[in-house]
């Protein structure tokens, strides 16, 4: 499994032969300027909530390529009426995909279209492929769900949203990859905008100090579990 760190909250993965893209906000994000989206391959667009800053390029990137988009009720039925794939989930529910199994949770956070129009209740994924499970946390704060997730899931990778403002900042995250009993976590949701800016060496002691790895990648830089 590889992921490739995009932006603000987007995220490239890719398992087996199978490309997946969350929460596409590319063109929208300055910081993301050398990243062309129509370059990007995806077979799915996983989408957390219905914030423009989470599903800005959805619809270039899906039409290009017949993408499906997998997402709550809401935002599934809202791009399907623009003509596009979707596959709605919702909270608690499990789907077993081509590319693995994937579990629509619990997060606490709004959800409304750039228009004001409602956008579900927003969400994260548990996902488990190539014998690799990942917890994509979305827009969050902490919440006493997350110790649900080691219930059922052995995870190897936690990405947590640290930017704090918004979502959790560093120490509710810190004390979030402790609920869902993993120790490596993906920090996103940082630094596109001035609410959410953080001093990246002070983040990655705080989780050091706490026996944790936090990972804070370059745009475009990858890793591979």
């Amino acid at each position: 499994m590889k992921i490739t760190f995009y932006g603000h909250a987007s995220l490239g993965i890719e398992i087996d032969d199978t490309q997946i893209l969350v929460d596409p906000f590319i063109t929208g994000n300055p910081k993301a300027a050398h990243i062309d989206i129509n370059t990007l391959k995806a077979d799915y667009i996983l989408l957390t909530h219905a914030h423009q800053d989470h599903i800005l390029d959805v619809e270039a990137i899906a039409k290009r390529t017949g993408a499906i988009i997998v997402s709550n009720f809401e935002i599934v039925t809202h791009f399907q009426n623009l003509g596009l794939e979707g596959h709605p989930m919702n909270h608690g529910g499990t789907w077993d995909f081509d590319f693995g199994s994937l579990k629509y949770v619990n997060a606490i956070h709004t959800s409304s279209f750039p228009d004001g129009k409602y956008g579900g209740q927003p969400g994260g994924f548990v996902l488990e492929g190539e014998h690799k499970n990942i917890y994509i946390a979305g827009d969050t704060a902490l919440t006493m769900d997350m110790k649900l997730i080691p219930m059922h899931t052995k995870l190897d990778l936690a990405i947590l949203p640290i930017g704090d403002n918004f979502t959790m900042g560093i120490k509710d995250a810190i004390l979030a990859s402790g609920f869902v009993d993993c120790d490596k976590v993906l920090g996103y949701h940082f630094d596109t905008f001035g609410y959410i800016e953080i001093d990246h060496e002070v983040a990655k002691k705080q989780f050091f100090n706490k026996g944790k790895d936090l990972m804070l990648l370059e745009i475009g830089e990858s890793i591979s579990l």
